[in-house]
């Protein structure tokens, strides 16, 4: 493999040189930049020579806002195919959705979380080298297909099977971080379709006062409300390498363990579930603004559970099965608003890191005796933070 597709180039645009050092100081250790203050030099430096493998785009700029970039680039075949990031300080839905319709494939809202703005990068140039890795081996089999006449036998086979990786890469997508998609498709872990049994972390959120917001609010303001609440929960998701079972309106069904195996599942969970609580709290105080009185409550349970494909042929869909769902699903029913509530088995594996006390045994509906519930508090080393 040659020196440039072992660092990839990331074109960064934004005319603001501060924001351009930044977004540089988070890529340069893994990638090469080039720069560029404005749209007209982003097109410039695309166009002309070897084009990047990349473009993080900002859309507030001087002469050629980046949604004119954006349209340019996928008009011209030549550059068509680049991934491009928004990244920007415009956070409404009908700015993302814009942004999407003319084919770029992420949107980052500023300021930027290093962590985030990396993992983003590296999944979607690993998703790029992947398309054009086939788009070779496709053209390849063509070309063999006519010069040798027993290609022909298996041409069509090996077109399929390029399709069938495509197709599997876009379910996958739906439910793994860019992580375990990268593994899953290297080979290093099992089908998660197929039904298995493990035992998982799961983690269950949802929020509260969101039936009253909902009843008194317009429907755009609705759903405005819950893409920011999906985006911010995704990401902290994808940090921590969790799986996303189901989206439910305001409910998230989040599990550990699987499709990979990880040290600590439970530990990693409960982190996440601080982390959510921290950033909700951030959205609600600007959601209070603005008159919603919405806050979250977060239930976590460990046990083992039945994994797999569920569903119907042409609707299949990703999920488990068993008590520790209906355990989590439960607790966080009995929240409160910043509450997070952990079952006795996850205090056991978390005593040593997570500050939690007793709530006491709690009646949960589906369980013959009352449950044994711990509230979580912050981690061991944050003494003196609670979560509110």
């Amino acid at each position: 493999m040659d020196t440039l597709r072992e660092k990839p180039t990331n074109l960064i645009v934004d005319d603001t040189p501060a924001n351009l050092s930044l977004l540089s100081d988070v890529l340069k250790s893994d990638y090469r930049t080039k720069a560029a203050v404005n749209g007209e030099k982003a097109l410039k430096l695309a166009f002309s020579g070897t084009p990047p493998d990349l473009i993080l785009l900002d859309i507030m700029m001087p002469g050629m806002d980046g949604y004119e970039v954006c349209r340019r680039l996928k008009a011209n075949p030549a550059t068509r195919s680049i991934p491009v990031i928004f990244v920007t300080a415009m956070n409404e839905v009908e700015d993302e959705t814009r942004g999407l319709a003319l084919g770029a494939v992420d949107y980052v809202t500023k300021p930027i979380s290093a962590p985030i703005v990396k993992a983003r990068v590296k999944t979607h140039l690993a998703l790029y080298d992947q398309a054009r890795e086939m788009e070779d081996m496709i053209a390849k089999l063509k070309a063999q297909a006519g010069e040798l006449a027993e290609w022909n036998l298996t041409l069509e086979q090996r077109v399929a099977e390029g399709v069938s990786q495509l197709d599997r890469l876009g379910r996958l997508k739906r439910f793994f971080s860019p992580s375990v998609v990268e593994l899953l498709l290297s080979g290093s872990a099992e089908d998660p379709l197929k039904s298995h049994r493990r035992e998982i972390a799961a983690v269950f959120l949802d929020q509260r006062g969101f039936t009253t917001f909902t009843e008194t609010s317009a429907p755009e303001d609705v759903m405005g409300v819950i893409g920011e609440y999906h985006e911010a929960m995704g990401e902290l998701v994808m940090v921590h390498g969790g799986t996303v079972e189901r989206f439910a309106g305001d409910g998230i069904m989040i599990f550990f363990n699987d499709p990979v195996q990880v040290d600590n599942p439970t530990g990693k969970a409960v982190k996440m579930a601080i982390a959510m609580q921290e950033r909700f709290a951030t959205l609600a105080q600007g959601w209070q603004k603005r008159g919603y009185e919405i806050a979250m409550g977060i239930g976590v349970a460990q046990g083992y559970a039945t994994i797999g494909a569920i569903g119907f042929e042409g609707r299949r869909d990703y999920g488990a099965i068993g008590t520790v769902t209906n355990l989590a699903a439960r607790l966080c029913g009995e929240a409160a608003g910043g509450q997070i509530l952990i079952s006795q088995r996850v205090q056991g594996f978390v005593a040593d890191f997570i500050n939690a006390e007793p709530v006491g045994e709690l009646p949960l509906k589906g369980f013959h005796r009352p449950v044994m519930a711990y509230a979580v508090h912050g981690c061991v080393e944050e003494v003196g933070r609670t979560l509110t």
